[in-house]
């Protein structure tokens, strides 16, 4: 097996390291994470039946930095107090009802897209290629849309959970995904060897 191959299957990339910072620190990031998701649901672009925010971008750039079992803990975290009632879903809703809606495939698949952001990140799809990282996060992306399009499948009907669940939100994506990987990169502290 080739060297370039092995660093990008292998664990490189360690921005936040969270193996040997206290409990208290994790929370503390844990929190900090929350925040962030939260913020990320007030910037909205209405649309139909579901509003683009740039959750997907913090989703992402949250599994990059946290890795895959940080990240994956903080938004569920935050998924649970969409459920509970604190208004940090889109646009400050929130409550058990986002989970059974239209809404519920997208949520659903934030924390599956966050933890494979992380797993991708922490194998080498990471600030330090920058590339790699974009193509991770248009995948979690991807997923997140593919994902809501089957739940509003059962809801609306294939065709229409296409026209209104996914085309509108591919450039969104994309840009989501690019601006997630220039953030990354401006994040990733060079290592000097």
């Amino acid at each position: 097996m080739s060297n370039s191959f092995e660093s990008v299957i292998k664990p490189t990339f360690n921005l936040i390291p969270l193996k040997n910072q206290s409990p208290a620190w994790k929370l503390v990031a844990l929190i900090f994470g929350n925040l962030f998701l939260t913020l990320s649901s007030y910037i909205e672009v209405p649309m139909i039946p579901v509003p683009m925010t740039m959750q997907t971008f913090a989703v992402t750039l949250l599994g990059a930095l946290y890795g895959w079992r940080l990240g994956g803990m903080t938004i569920i975290a935050w998924l649970i107090e969409g459920v509970l009632g604190l208004p940090v879903l889109a646009g400050g809703a929130s409550g058990l009802h986002y989970f059974v809606g239209p809404t519920a495939g997208y949520l659903f698949a934030f924390p599956i897209a966050g933890i494979l952001m992380g797993w991708l990140s922490e194998r080498g799809w990471n600030g330090s290629r920058v590339l790699l990282a974009f193509n991770g996060m248009l995948i979690c992306n991807a997923f997140c849309l593919l994902f809501g399009a089957v739940w509003l499948t059962s809801i609306i009907g294939y065709k229409q959970a296409v026209v209104l669940g996914v085309i509108p939100f591919l450039v969104g994506g994309i840009v989501k995904s690019a601006l997630g990987a220039i953030t990354l990169k401006l994040l990733t502290r060079t290592e000097k060897k």
